[in-house]
């Protein structure tokens, strides 16, 4: 696998475009989204559009659609919820970790867990493996501390990385990536992109999702209706306990009655 993942490691380390400008280009030529993940990672869940860039290839902290806009991070995610063009993006956050994670389809065996481990695209610092059957995680790491002027930014490599497993490679013409482990074929289900910044996100809850929204409030309601059958069934369980009380007392009263008129009987 090392060998595999490392076909492309020159252009990686050296001579890889800026994710923003290849967005870009990328809409222009079509113009013509286990372990527990940390609270704060986010989805892409907007996908493609023609970003705003930086004579540097960075994206623009805000961006828009018309008269939509929104805040990014440093790999172009949205962080906020859309608003207007009054909208002020004050920084472009720096996405300081991104998780890879992918399903790899059904074997007969897991795959060696030592090769994952000693394979490596970029310098030890910034990449960590993880494998639970039948996820590969990879953990691309980069704070602001730790990147230099000349190191390749963990958002441009994800990018590329992503559209190699998923059969969008820029380099191979959409061949995608053969990944190999041990000398056997590694085919993947599914890959889905993390994305953690060194500030939290901005999202307000009219920007989850309806599937989300769904599951809160089947929750809200089953919590609702819990506690509407235990007050009724402490409420009836009063007004049994009452009654036996007064069927009691009421007893009682006529054994009195009884014992005061003996001739009854």
């Amino acid at each position: 696998m090392r060998a595999l993942l490392r076909h492309n490691a020159a252009f990686w380390l050296f001579l890889v475009t800026p994710k923003c400008l290849l967005m870009k280009a990328e809409v222009m030529g079509s113009k013509s989204g286990r372990r527990e993940k940390p609270k704060d990672a986010f989805e892409d869940t907007d996908g493609l559009y023609d970003p705003e860039c930086e004579n540097s290839g960075a994206f623009k902290a805000k961006q828009c659609n018309g008269t939509t806009c929104w805040c990014v991070n440093t790999a172009g995610v949205r962080r906020t919820d859309k608003h207007d063009a009054d909208l002020k993006c004050n920084q472009l956050v720096r996405t300081m970790w991104i998780i890879i994670e992918m399903k790899h389809a059904e074997r007969n065996a897991p795959l060696n867990a030592e090769s994952l481990e000693n394979t490596s695209f970029l310098t030890p610092h910034y990449i960590f493996f993880q494998y639970e059957n039948p996820y590969i995680t990879i953990d691309l790491k980069q704070n602001s501390s730790i990147k230099s002027s000349g190191d390749v930014d963990i958002a441009d490599v994800a990018y590329y990385f992503e559209k190699d497993v998923k059969g969008q490679s820029i380099f191979h013409n959409n061949a995608g990536l053969n990944v190999s482990i041990d000398n056997e074929p590694v085919k993947f289900e599914k890959t889905v992109v993390y994305y953690v910044d060194e500030i939290a996100p901005e999202f307000s809850m009219k920007s989850l999702t309806p599937g989300l929204i769904a599951v809160i409030v089947v929750v809200v309601v089953a919590i609702v209706a819990a506690i509407v059958v235990l007050v009724l069934t402490r409420r009836r369980k009063g007004k049994y306990v009452k009654a036996e009380v007064i069927n009691f007392c009421s007893w009682c009263m006529c054994g009195e009655e009884v014992d005061q008129n003996p001739e009854t009987f």
